[in-house]
């Protein structure tokens, strides 16, 4: 691997990675007849914050490529083709990085942390002492708080193998920081295969008790943002889900999906679901009732008009399901302006309010413990 020093402002760097791929013997294995591969990072240099200097990243496999920023750890274009190779941006964003500095917006792509979701009445109890956060949503905390880590900037560095491309950033949130006690040592892969797969890994570590939750934010719309993703067919590997106050804080009940609106065990279009449900989704759909290593297909995701499909899988207990609720004549990238429902999230994490929901996953992290979360989305074609 070579790591490139930016000389100016405006500096552009590449690393193209071209090979041949020889067939493989005629055996049992499927034969690779992908003659040519190529691989391409772009870094360039978008902004400075004192002596942080920010980088937008594109990464391209040949058939899609992914814009990243070490900015909060930022996701801010997903450009994939439809059925008849018609490439966009499927998530949505702002027209730049450096608008991410300055505009508001709600988490456009961003690393959430260092407790991603909701914690109910903006404090909790740790081992008999109570910590009191900041209240930015509601009564409540929501995504780290008033500078969770998606205003952040990270340390990171490309990195590029012969089947990958990517970019490793590391964050230091120090003891106190919004609130949460210890100082902890984030770090963060992002990274785009061959076969379409944009993975996302997370590890973490402390030195003292603390709290940790970290998930990618990214508002997709697989029409290319040409509308509302009520169009869109969702299927969830999920039975259960944890239902909500008005204040969007689970009850603490884990209920059973059979019979609800949260019933996406076969394929829905999400629009007649949003109606069963007399309004959008902004819920814990529930992968495993404990945590364990175990690497889920949770989602797979069709809009049938493009063809685009997108399939996630994570290894985590619960994915928050959103479906953009909270969007009003929103002014994003391209001159769009995205309204309610114009996208959806899945946020791969622990499940919301878990410090101050003794039946829920533990969020807690210790000394000598190291946090770790994989999440991936696989795009394709359904022609």
């Amino acid at each position: 691997m070579k790591l490139f020093k930016p000389i100016n402002f405006v500096a552009i760097f590449m690393i193209a990675l071209a090979f041949s791929c020889q067939p493989k013997p005629n055996n049992q294995e499927t034969q690779l007849e992908t003659e040519e591969i190529n691989l391409m990072l772009k870094v360039e240099k978008v902004a400075q914050i004192l002596d942080q200097e920010i980088f937008k990243y594109t990464l391209d496999n040949g058939n899609m490529q992914v814009e990243m920023s070490n900015y909060g750890g930022l996701i801010s274009r997903i450009s994939v083709p439809d059925k008849n190779g018609k490439l966009e941006n499927i998530a949505l964003t702002l027209d730049s990085i450096p608008e991410f500095l300055t505009k508001p917006n709600p988490f456009f792509g961003a690393t959430a942390g260092r407790v991603a979701n909701r914690i109910g009445g903006a404090k909790f109890e740790l081992n008999g002492k109570t910590y009191t956060l900041a209240k930015n949503n509601g009564e409540n905390t929501l995504h780290g708080g008033l500078e969770g880590f998606n205003k952040k900037v990270w340390d990171s560095e490309p990195y590029s193998n012969d089947s990958i491309i990517g970019v490793k950033m590391t964050y230091l949130s120090v003891d106190g920081e919004e609130g949460f006690p210890g100082n902890l040592t984030t770090t963060l892969w992002m990274e785009l295969t061959l076969d379409d797969v944009l993975r996302i890994r997370f590890e973490a570590e402390t030195d003292q008790p603390t709290l940790v939750n970290l998930t990618n934010h990214t508002y997709f719309n697989l029409s290319g943002i040409s509308g509302p993703v009520t169009d869109h067919v969702f299927q969830f590997n999920a039975d259960a889900y944890t239902p909500v106050d008005e204040e969007l804080i689970p009850t603490g009940e884990v209920k059973d999906v059979t019979g609800t609106p949260f019933d996406f065990r076969e394929p829905k279009i999400l629009g007649n679901q949003i109606a069963a449900n007399n309004g959008g989704f902004d819920h814990n759909m529930v992968m495993k009732l404990e945590k364990s290593p175990e690497f889920i297909h949770f989602v797979k995701v069709i809009h049938p008009t493009s063809g685009r499909t997108m399939d996630m899988f994570s290894d985590n207990v619960g994915v928050q399901f959103y479906t953009a609720n909270f969007l009003d004549g929103f002014a994003g990238a391209e001159g769009k302006t995205y309204d309610k429902y114009w996208g959806f999230c899945l946020e791969s994490q622990n499940w919301p309010d878990a410090i101050n929901k003794s039946n829920f996953p533990s969020p807690i992290l210790n000394p000598g413990e190291k946090y770790k979360h994989v999440i991936e989305y696989k795009f394709g074609v359904e022609k």
